[in-house]
Protein backbone atom coordinates (compact mmCIF):
# COMPACT_ATOMS: atom_id res chain seq x y z
CA UNK A 1 0.00 0.00 0.00
CA UNK A 2 1.29 3.43 -1.20
CA UNK A 3 1.10 6.16 1.57
CA UNK A 4 -1.69 7.82 -0.86
CA UNK A 5 -3.71 4.85 -1.01
CA UNK A 6 -3.02 5.01 3.20
CA UNK A 7 -4.00 8.22 3.33
CA UNK A 8 -7.19 7.62 1.39
CA UNK A 9 -8.36 4.34 2.47
CA UNK A 10 -11.87 4.97 4.54
CA UNK A 11 -11.31 1.12 5.93
CA UNK A 12 -8.07 1.63 7.45
CA UNK A 13 -7.46 1.91 10.97
CA UNK A 14 -4.77 4.77 11.14
CA UNK A 15 -3.53 3.56 14.32
CA UNK A 16 -3.18 -0.12 13.22
CA UNK A 17 -1.12 0.54 10.24
CA UNK A 18 1.03 3.43 11.34
CA UNK A 19 2.32 0.72 13.76
CA UNK A 20 3.48 -2.06 11.21
CA UNK A 21 5.77 0.93 9.37
CA UNK A 22 9.00 1.75 10.40
CA UNK A 23 10.38 5.30 11.66
CA UNK A 24 11.65 5.86 7.49
CA UNK A 25 8.73 5.12 6.18
CA UNK A 26 6.20 6.92 8.70
CA UNK A 27 8.97 10.18 7.56
CA UNK A 28 8.30 9.50 3.94
CA UNK A 29 4.00 9.32 4.35
CA UNK A 30 4.46 12.63 6.09
CA UNK A 31 6.01 14.05 3.65
CA UNK A 32 3.92 12.87 0.78
CA UNK A 33 1.11 14.04 2.79
CA UNK A 34 2.34 17.86 3.22
CA UNK A 35 3.37 17.72 -0.86
CA UNK A 36 -0.18 16.92 -1.29
CA UNK A 37 -1.63 19.38 1.00
CA UNK A 38 0.71 21.99 -0.74
CA UNK A 39 -0.65 20.71 -4.13
CA UNK A 40 -4.00 21.45 -3.35
CA UNK A 41 -3.95 24.72 -1.61
CA UNK A 42 -7.14 25.33 -3.16
CA UNK A 43 -9.22 23.24 -0.52
CA UNK A 44 -7.09 24.73 2.71
CA UNK A 45 -8.00 29.12 2.59
CA UNK A 46 -9.95 30.03 5.62
CA UNK A 47 -9.97 33.57 4.93
CA UNK A 48 -10.21 35.78 7.91
CA UNK A 49 -12.96 38.65 8.17
CA UNK A 50 -11.77 41.19 5.93
CA UNK A 51 -11.09 39.00 3.47
CA UNK A 52 -14.02 36.86 3.33
CA UNK A 53 -15.95 40.62 2.95
CA UNK A 54 -13.75 41.20 -0.09
CA UNK A 55 -14.96 37.91 -1.63
CA UNK A 56 -18.99 38.27 -0.83
CA UNK A 57 -18.88 41.56 -2.02
CA UNK A 58 -17.49 40.34 -5.17
CA UNK A 59 -21.37 39.36 -5.97
CA UNK A 60 -22.59 42.62 -6.38
CA UNK A 61 -19.62 44.83 -6.66
CA UNK A 62 -18.08 45.21 -10.70
CA UNK A 63 -14.64 46.44 -8.63
CA UNK A 64 -13.09 45.92 -5.69
CA UNK A 65 -10.40 47.56 -3.71
CA UNK A 66 -8.50 45.44 -0.92
CA UNK A 67 -6.70 48.19 0.70
CA UNK A 68 -4.22 46.46 3.29
CA UNK A 69 -0.73 46.42 4.37
CA UNK A 70 2.31 44.53 4.02
CA UNK A 71 1.73 40.68 4.36
CA UNK A 72 -1.41 41.47 5.36
CA UNK A 73 -2.55 38.13 2.93
CA UNK A 74 -4.04 40.53 0.20
CA UNK A 75 -2.11 38.55 -2.86
CA UNK A 76 -2.85 35.08 -1.23
CA UNK A 77 -6.63 36.41 -0.87
CA UNK A 78 -7.55 37.37 -4.57
CA UNK A 79 -5.17 34.08 -5.71
CA UNK A 80 -7.46 31.94 -4.02
CA UNK A 81 -10.55 33.43 -5.20
CA UNK A 82 -8.76 33.51 -8.98
CA UNK A 83 -8.70 29.72 -8.65
CA UNK A 84 -11.99 29.10 -7.79
CA UNK A 85 -13.19 31.23 -10.60
CA UNK A 86 -10.70 28.93 -13.18
CA UNK A 87 -11.64 25.88 -11.62
CA UNK A 88 -15.38 26.13 -11.12
CA UNK A 89 -14.65 24.50 -7.54
CA UNK A 90 -16.35 26.49 -4.57
CA UNK A 91 -16.16 25.97 -1.40
CA UNK A 92 -19.15 25.55 0.70
CA UNK A 93 -18.68 28.77 2.46
CA UNK A 94 -18.34 30.84 -0.88
CA UNK A 95 -21.11 33.57 -0.96
CA UNK A 96 -19.51 35.69 -3.35
CA UNK A 97 -19.64 35.92 -7.55
CA UNK A 98 -19.63 32.06 -9.06
CA UNK A 99 -19.04 31.33 -12.87
CA UNK A 100 -20.58 28.16 -14.38
CA UNK A 101 -18.53 27.58 -17.29
CA UNK A 102 -15.03 28.27 -18.22
CA UNK A 103 -13.84 32.06 -17.68
CA UNK A 104 -11.02 34.64 -18.91
CA UNK A 105 -8.57 35.82 -16.18
CA UNK A 106 -5.77 38.47 -16.46
CA UNK A 107 -3.47 38.52 -13.21
CA UNK A 108 -1.02 41.55 -13.08
CA UNK A 109 1.48 43.64 -11.51
CA UNK A 110 3.37 46.48 -12.13
CA UNK A 111 6.29 45.10 -14.01
CA UNK A 112 7.03 41.40 -15.67
CA UNK A 113 9.21 40.59 -12.69
CA UNK A 114 6.85 41.64 -10.18
CA UNK A 115 4.30 39.71 -11.79
CA UNK A 116 6.02 36.62 -11.93
CA UNK A 117 7.19 36.90 -8.61
CA UNK A 118 3.70 38.06 -6.86
CA UNK A 119 0.70 36.66 -8.52
CA UNK A 120 2.13 34.14 -10.96
CA UNK A 121 3.68 32.70 -7.87
CA UNK A 122 0.52 33.07 -5.70
CA UNK A 123 -1.16 31.34 -8.22
CA UNK A 124 1.32 28.53 -9.89
CA UNK A 125 4.11 28.24 -7.67
CA UNK A 126 7.93 29.12 -7.86
CA UNK A 127 9.66 28.40 -11.21
CA UNK A 128 9.61 24.74 -11.59
CA UNK A 129 7.61 23.68 -8.94
CA UNK A 130 4.30 24.63 -10.68
CA UNK A 131 0.76 23.54 -9.01
CA UNK A 132 2.06 24.33 -5.52
CA UNK A 133 -0.02 27.64 -5.40
CA UNK A 134 -3.67 27.84 -5.41
CA UNK A 135 -4.39 26.57 -8.55
CA UNK A 136 -4.24 22.80 -8.04
CA UNK A 137 -1.59 20.90 -10.28
CA UNK A 138 -4.16 18.68 -11.42
CA UNK A 139 -5.76 21.28 -13.24
CA UNK A 140 -3.07 22.70 -15.29
CA UNK A 141 -3.32 22.38 -19.10
CA UNK A 142 -1.19 23.73 -22.02
CA UNK A 143 1.21 27.20 -21.37
CA UNK A 144 3.12 29.84 -23.47
CA UNK A 145 5.92 31.74 -21.70
CA UNK A 146 5.95 35.51 -22.49
CA UNK A 147 9.13 36.72 -24.23
CA UNK A 148 11.84 38.34 -22.62
CA UNK A 149 11.36 38.10 -19.16
CA UNK A 150 12.54 34.79 -17.31
CA UNK A 151 10.26 32.65 -16.34
CA UNK A 152 6.96 34.38 -16.80
CA UNK A 153 3.74 32.56 -18.38
CA UNK A 154 1.93 34.60 -20.99
CA UNK A 155 -0.99 32.03 -20.36
CA UNK A 156 -1.85 28.97 -18.80
CA UNK A 157 -4.97 26.60 -19.38
CA UNK A 158 -6.81 25.47 -16.26
CA UNK A 159 -9.48 22.65 -16.25
CA UNK A 160 -12.67 23.97 -14.82
CA UNK A 161 -15.00 21.40 -13.56
CA UNK A 162 -17.48 21.52 -15.86
CA UNK A 163 -15.22 20.12 -18.29
CA UNK A 164 -13.73 23.28 -20.35
CA UNK A 165 -10.52 24.83 -19.89
CA UNK A 166 -10.32 28.12 -18.49
CA UNK A 167 -7.44 30.96 -19.75
CA UNK A 168 -5.77 32.93 -17.26
CA UNK A 169 -3.48 35.31 -18.97
CA UNK A 170 -0.69 37.39 -16.95
CA UNK A 171 -0.08 40.96 -18.06
CA UNK A 172 2.19 44.02 -16.27
CA UNK A 173 1.65 47.33 -16.25
CA UNK A 174 5.20 48.39 -18.09
CA UNK A 175 3.55 47.09 -21.42
CA UNK A 176 1.53 50.21 -21.81
CA UNK A 177 -2.17 50.66 -22.77
CA UNK A 178 -2.19 49.28 -26.15
CA UNK A 179 -0.40 45.77 -24.69
CA UNK A 180 -3.73 45.62 -22.59
CA UNK A 181 -6.32 46.55 -25.25
CA UNK A 182 -7.99 43.06 -26.38
CA UNK A 183 -10.51 40.33 -26.40
CA UNK A 184 -13.25 40.17 -23.61
CA UNK A 185 -12.69 39.48 -20.13
CA UNK A 186 -14.24 38.18 -17.06
CA UNK A 187 -11.91 39.14 -14.45
CA UNK A 188 -8.93 41.20 -14.44
CA UNK A 189 -6.73 41.17 -10.87
CA UNK A 190 -4.55 43.99 -10.48
CA UNK A 191 -1.72 43.52 -8.09
CA UNK A 192 -0.37 46.37 -6.43
CA UNK A 193 -1.72 49.58 -7.99
CA UNK A 194 -2.04 50.04 -11.72
CA UNK A 195 -2.08 53.73 -13.67
CA UNK A 196 -5.11 54.80 -14.44
CA UNK A 197 -4.69 54.51 -18.01
CA UNK A 198 -4.01 50.71 -17.26
CA UNK A 199 -6.87 50.28 -14.63
CA UNK A 200 -9.66 51.57 -17.42
CA UNK A 201 -8.29 49.76 -20.43
CA UNK A 202 -8.49 46.53 -18.08
CA UNK A 203 -12.19 47.56 -16.84
CA UNK A 204 -13.23 48.09 -20.09
CA UNK A 205 -12.19 44.44 -21.11
CA UNK A 206 -14.88 43.47 -18.56
CA UNK A 207 -17.63 45.23 -20.28
CA UNK A 208 -18.80 42.82 -22.51
CA UNK A 209 -19.10 39.75 -20.48
CA UNK A 210 -20.16 41.75 -17.26
CA UNK A 211 -16.99 40.77 -15.45
CA UNK A 212 -15.27 42.46 -13.02
CA UNK A 213 -12.05 43.59 -11.84
CA UNK A 214 -9.93 43.84 -8.30
CA UNK A 215 -7.47 45.41 -7.00
CA UNK A 216 -4.93 44.48 -4.14
CA UNK A 217 -2.00 46.63 -2.89
CA UNK A 218 -0.69 48.19 -0.08
CA UNK A 219 -1.57 52.57 -0.87
CA UNK A 220 1.95 53.63 -0.99
CA UNK A 221 1.56 55.90 -4.07
CA UNK A 222 -0.96 57.65 -1.61
CA UNK A 223 -4.10 59.50 -2.86
CA UNK A 224 -4.20 58.77 -6.52
CA UNK A 225 -7.07 59.51 -8.84
CA UNK A 226 -6.99 55.17 -9.13
CA UNK A 227 -7.75 55.41 -5.08
CA UNK A 228 -9.96 58.72 -4.93
CA UNK A 229 -12.31 56.65 -7.24
CA UNK A 230 -13.14 54.26 -4.11
CA UNK A 231 -12.62 56.90 -1.21
CA UNK A 232 -12.83 60.17 -3.01
CA UNK A 233 -16.37 62.12 -4.03
CA UNK A 234 -15.86 59.58 -6.89
CA UNK A 235 -17.43 56.35 -5.45
CA UNK A 236 -20.32 54.84 -6.63
CA UNK A 237 -22.21 51.61 -5.23
CA UNK A 238 -20.24 49.95 -7.85
CA UNK A 239 -17.22 50.26 -6.27
CA UNK A 240 -15.95 48.55 -2.67
CA UNK A 241 -13.12 49.36 -0.89
CA UNK A 242 -11.94 47.22 1.92
CA UNK A 243 -9.11 48.03 4.45
CA UNK A 244 -7.44 44.95 6.00
CA UNK A 245 -4.89 46.41 8.95
CA UNK A 246 -2.37 44.43 10.87
CA UNK A 247 -5.05 43.89 13.47
CA UNK A 248 -6.79 41.92 10.76
CA UNK A 249 -4.14 39.98 9.75
CA UNK A 250 -4.84 36.29 12.06
CA UNK A 251 -1.32 34.92 10.71
CA UNK A 252 0.58 37.73 12.56
CA UNK A 253 0.92 36.92 16.64
CA UNK A 254 -0.48 40.25 18.79
CA UNK A 255 2.95 40.56 20.14
CA UNK A 256 4.87 41.06 16.92
CA UNK A 257 2.30 43.49 15.58
CA UNK A 258 3.83 46.48 17.70
CA UNK A 259 7.48 45.45 16.81
CA UNK A 260 6.47 45.15 13.03
CA UNK A 261 4.71 48.62 12.77
CA UNK A 262 8.07 50.31 14.56
CA UNK A 263 9.84 48.62 12.24
CA UNK A 264 8.61 50.66 9.61
CA UNK A 265 9.56 54.55 8.69
CA UNK A 266 7.42 56.79 10.38
CA UNK A 267 5.95 58.66 7.81
CA UNK A 268 4.78 55.07 5.99
CA UNK A 269 3.57 53.41 8.89
CA UNK A 270 -0.20 54.13 8.34
CA UNK A 271 0.42 52.76 4.97
CA UNK A 272 2.07 49.78 5.36
CA UNK A 273 0.18 48.70 8.97
CA UNK A 274 -2.91 49.79 8.01
CA UNK A 275 -3.38 50.23 4.54
CA UNK A 276 -4.11 54.60 4.65
CA UNK A 277 -3.03 56.03 1.91
CA UNK A 278 -0.47 59.26 2.15
CA UNK A 279 1.67 61.01 -0.32
CA UNK A 280 4.69 60.82 0.83
CA UNK A 281 6.46 64.81 0.15
CA UNK A 282 4.08 65.77 -1.32
CA UNK A 283 1.15 65.48 2.06
CA UNK A 284 0.76 68.65 3.16
CA UNK A 285 0.04 67.01 6.72
CA UNK A 286 3.01 64.02 7.24
CA UNK A 287 1.90 63.17 10.62
CA UNK A 288 0.57 59.55 11.88
CA UNK A 289 -2.98 60.35 12.52
CA UNK A 290 -2.77 58.17 15.99
CA UNK A 291 -0.49 61.31 17.16
CA UNK A 292 -3.49 63.65 16.40
CA UNK A 293 -6.15 62.00 17.38
CA UNK A 294 -8.05 61.67 21.05
CA UNK A 295 -11.60 60.04 22.23
CA UNK A 296 -13.83 62.59 22.92
CA UNK A 297 -14.25 64.18 26.46
CA UNK A 298 -16.56 67.03 27.60
CA UNK A 299 -15.21 70.85 27.18
CA UNK A 300 -14.25 73.04 29.77
CA UNK A 301 -16.84 75.80 30.44
CA UNK A 302 -13.41 78.06 30.20
CA UNK A 303 -12.26 76.81 27.01
CA UNK A 304 -13.16 79.17 24.21
CA UNK A 305 -15.14 77.98 20.71
CA UNK A 306 -15.43 78.52 17.39
CA UNK A 307 -16.50 77.44 14.15
CA UNK A 308 -15.95 77.89 10.18
CA UNK A 309 -17.57 77.70 7.21
CA UNK A 310 -16.15 76.79 3.63
CA UNK A 311 -19.13 77.47 1.14
CA UNK A 312 -19.75 75.05 -1.38
CA UNK A 313 -22.40 73.73 -3.95
CA UNK A 314 -21.49 71.24 -6.50
CA UNK A 315 -18.15 70.61 -3.81
CA UNK A 316 -20.20 70.24 -0.74
CA UNK A 317 -19.93 73.27 1.74
CA UNK A 318 -18.19 72.11 5.51
CA UNK A 319 -18.30 73.18 8.57
CA UNK A 320 -15.39 72.60 11.84
CA UNK A 321 -15.74 73.60 15.25
CA UNK A 322 -12.70 74.16 17.42
CA UNK A 323 -11.79 74.28 21.06
CA UNK A 324 -9.34 76.19 22.33
CA UNK A 325 -7.39 75.34 25.62
CA UNK A 326 -5.69 78.19 26.00
CA UNK A 327 -3.40 76.77 29.39
CA UNK A 328 -1.84 74.16 27.34
CA UNK A 329 -2.08 75.89 24.30
CA UNK A 330 -3.94 73.18 22.50
CA UNK A 331 -6.57 73.63 19.99
CA UNK A 332 -9.17 70.70 19.49
CA UNK A 333 -11.37 70.31 16.24
CA UNK A 334 -14.23 68.43 18.55
CA UNK A 335 -17.23 68.61 15.79
CA UNK A 336 -17.65 68.66 11.55
CA UNK A 337 -20.50 68.98 9.22
CA UNK A 338 -20.17 68.48 5.03
CA UNK A 339 -22.61 67.82 3.07
CA UNK A 340 -23.40 68.77 -1.42
CA UNK A 341 -26.07 70.67 -3.12
CA UNK A 342 -27.89 72.11 -0.14
CA UNK A 343 -29.24 75.14 0.66
CA UNK A 344 -27.81 77.82 3.19
CA UNK A 345 -31.07 76.97 5.27
CA UNK A 346 -30.86 73.20 5.68
CA UNK A 347 -26.80 73.69 6.27
CA UNK A 348 -27.53 76.34 8.99
CA UNK A 349 -30.25 73.71 10.77
CA UNK A 350 -27.32 70.95 10.92
CA UNK A 351 -25.03 72.51 12.67
CA UNK A 352 -27.33 74.78 14.76
CA UNK A 353 -27.09 72.45 17.93
CA UNK A 354 -23.74 73.46 18.66
CA UNK A 355 -24.89 76.70 19.89
CA UNK A 356 -26.32 79.93 18.90
CA UNK A 357 -23.92 81.39 20.84
CA UNK A 358 -20.72 79.77 18.42
CA UNK A 359 -19.02 82.85 16.59
CA UNK A 360 -18.87 81.38 13.00
CA UNK A 361 -15.75 82.41 10.33
CA UNK A 362 -16.09 82.20 7.20
CA UNK A 363 -14.12 83.15 3.89
CA UNK A 364 -13.55 85.48 1.33
CA UNK A 365 -16.45 84.19 -1.13
CA UNK A 366 -19.06 84.10 1.52
CA UNK A 367 -19.22 87.72 -0.11
CA UNK A 368 -20.06 86.70 -3.51
CA UNK A 369 -24.18 87.31 -4.10
CA UNK A 370 -25.98 84.15 -4.36
CA UNK A 371 -27.35 83.75 -7.93
CA UNK A 372 -30.97 82.84 -6.64
CA UNK A 373 -31.71 85.14 -3.70
CA UNK A 374 -29.39 88.05 -4.48
CA UNK A 375 -27.73 88.18 -0.80
CA UNK A 376 -24.28 87.49 0.17
CA UNK A 377 -23.91 84.12 1.08
CA UNK A 378 -22.52 85.24 4.68
CA UNK A 379 -25.86 86.94 5.05
CA UNK A 380 -27.74 84.32 4.39
CA UNK A 381 -26.41 81.82 7.20
CA UNK A 382 -26.91 85.35 9.33
CA UNK A 383 -30.27 85.16 8.45
CA UNK A 384 -31.11 81.63 9.66
CA UNK A 385 -29.46 82.07 12.83
CA UNK A 386 -25.90 81.43 12.36
CA UNK A 387 -23.68 83.91 14.59
CA UNK A 388 -21.35 84.78 11.35
CA UNK A 389 -18.36 87.14 12.25
CA UNK A 390 -18.54 90.46 10.42
CA UNK A 391 -15.57 90.24 8.89
CA UNK A 392 -14.16 87.33 6.36
CA UNK A 393 -11.46 85.36 7.94
CA UNK A 394 -7.72 86.80 8.13
CA UNK A 395 -4.82 86.43 10.29
CA UNK A 396 -4.08 88.60 13.03
CA UNK A 397 -2.00 91.83 12.25
CA UNK A 398 1.59 91.94 12.73
CA UNK A 399 3.50 95.13 13.88
CA UNK A 400 6.62 94.92 11.85
CA UNK A 401 9.54 97.89 12.57
CA UNK A 402 6.80 100.09 14.19
CA UNK A 403 4.50 99.44 10.92
CA UNK A 404 0.87 97.28 11.17
CA UNK A 405 0.86 94.86 8.71
CA UNK A 406 -2.52 93.53 7.46
CA UNK A 407 -2.74 89.76 8.71
CA UNK A 408 -4.03 89.03 4.87
CA UNK A 409 -5.97 85.38 4.20
CA UNK A 410 -2.46 82.96 2.97
CA UNK A 411 -2.84 79.49 2.71
CA UNK A 412 0.43 78.64 2.80
CA UNK A 413 0.94 80.33 6.75
CA UNK A 414 -2.40 78.85 7.65
CA UNK A 415 -1.12 75.17 6.55
CA UNK A 416 2.34 75.35 7.92
CA UNK A 417 0.68 76.86 11.22
CA UNK A 418 -1.63 73.64 11.62
CA UNK A 419 0.96 71.41 10.55
CA UNK A 420 3.32 72.66 13.18
CA UNK A 421 0.87 72.44 15.90
CA UNK A 422 0.32 68.68 14.96
CA UNK A 423 4.00 67.53 15.14
CA UNK A 424 4.56 69.82 18.69
CA UNK A 425 1.28 68.05 20.03
CA UNK A 426 -1.01 71.50 19.97
CA UNK A 427 -3.77 70.06 17.16
CA UNK A 428 -6.04 67.16 18.32
CA UNK A 429 -8.86 65.56 16.72
CA UNK A 430 -11.75 64.10 18.11
CA UNK A 431 -12.12 60.52 17.30
CA UNK A 432 -15.77 61.66 15.85
CA UNK A 433 -14.67 63.68 13.19
CA UNK A 434 -13.60 60.62 10.23
CA UNK A 435 -14.29 63.46 7.60
CA UNK A 436 -11.63 65.93 8.54
CA UNK A 437 -9.19 63.04 8.97
CA UNK A 438 -10.28 61.80 5.82
CA UNK A 439 -9.02 64.93 4.24
CA UNK A 440 -5.97 65.21 5.61
CA UNK A 441 -5.04 62.35 3.95
CA UNK A 442 -6.15 63.36 0.99
CA UNK A 443 -4.65 66.82 1.41
CA UNK A 444 -1.25 66.87 -1.10
CA UNK A 445 0.62 69.10 -3.61
CA UNK A 446 0.87 68.89 -6.84
CA UNK A 447 4.45 70.39 -8.36
CA UNK A 448 5.11 72.13 -5.25
CA UNK A 449 1.18 73.74 -5.20
CA UNK A 450 -1.60 72.73 -2.88
CA UNK A 451 -4.52 70.69 -4.79
CA UNK A 452 -7.63 72.84 -3.82
CA UNK A 453 -9.74 69.67 -3.57
CA UNK A 454 -11.53 67.27 -1.48
CA UNK A 455 -10.56 70.13 1.24
CA UNK A 456 -14.25 71.32 2.80
CA UNK A 457 -14.01 70.33 6.58
CA UNK A 458 -10.27 71.09 6.87
CA UNK A 459 -10.62 74.60 4.93
CA UNK A 460 -13.49 75.22 7.57
CA UNK A 461 -11.21 74.28 10.93
CA UNK A 462 -8.56 76.50 8.58
CA UNK A 463 -10.58 79.41 8.91
CA UNK A 464 -11.79 78.79 12.29
CA UNK A 465 -8.25 78.64 13.07
CA UNK A 466 -7.40 81.64 11.46
CA UNK A 467 -10.22 83.88 13.93
CA UNK A 468 -9.23 81.80 16.94
CA UNK A 469 -9.06 85.28 18.48
CA UNK A 470 -12.80 85.96 18.25
CA UNK A 471 -13.61 82.84 20.09
CA UNK A 472 -15.57 82.45 23.06
CA UNK A 473 -16.57 80.56 25.94
CA UNK A 474 -19.81 79.20 26.31
CA UNK A 475 -22.52 80.94 27.93
CA UNK A 476 -23.10 79.77 31.22
CA UNK A 477 -26.79 80.23 30.44
CA UNK A 478 -27.08 77.59 26.92
CA UNK A 479 -28.24 74.36 29.16
CA UNK A 480 -28.36 72.37 26.19
CA UNK A 481 -24.75 72.58 25.73
CA UNK A 482 -24.49 72.19 29.47
CA UNK A 483 -26.18 68.77 29.34
CA UNK A 484 -24.47 67.83 26.11
CA UNK A 485 -20.93 68.52 28.19
CA UNK A 486 -22.54 66.32 30.59
CA UNK A 487 -22.98 63.46 28.93
CA UNK A 488 -19.73 63.99 27.28
CA UNK A 489 -20.81 64.69 23.71
CA UNK A 490 -19.98 68.32 23.26
CA UNK A 491 -19.13 67.58 19.64
CA UNK A 492 -21.26 68.33 16.75
CA UNK A 493 -24.68 66.85 16.83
Amino acid sequence: MTASQALRSAEADPLAWLEDLTPAQQDALLAEALAELNREKIVGYAPYTKQRLFHELGATKRERLLRAGNQNGKTFSCASEVSYHLTGEYPDWWNGRRWDRPVVVWASSETGESTRDNPQRALLGLPGDEGTGSVPARCLGDYGMASGVANLYDYIKVRHKSGGWSLLRFKYYAQGRRKWQGPPVDFVWFDEEPPEDIYDEGLARTIATGGCAAMTFTPLQGMSSVVLRFLGKDATPDRADINMTIEDAEHIPPEERARIIASFPAHEREARAKGIPTLGSGLIFPVVEDDIVVEPFPIPAHWKQIAGLDFGWDHPTGAARLAYDADSDVVYLIGEHRASELVPAMHAAAVKPWGAWLPWAWPHDGLQHDKGSGEPLADQYRAHGLKMLPATATWPDKVINGKTVPGGNSVEAGVQDMLERMQTGRWKVFSTCPLWLEERRLYHRKDGRIVKEHDDVLSASRYAYMMLRFAVPMPRGDWRDRVRRRRGSAQAA
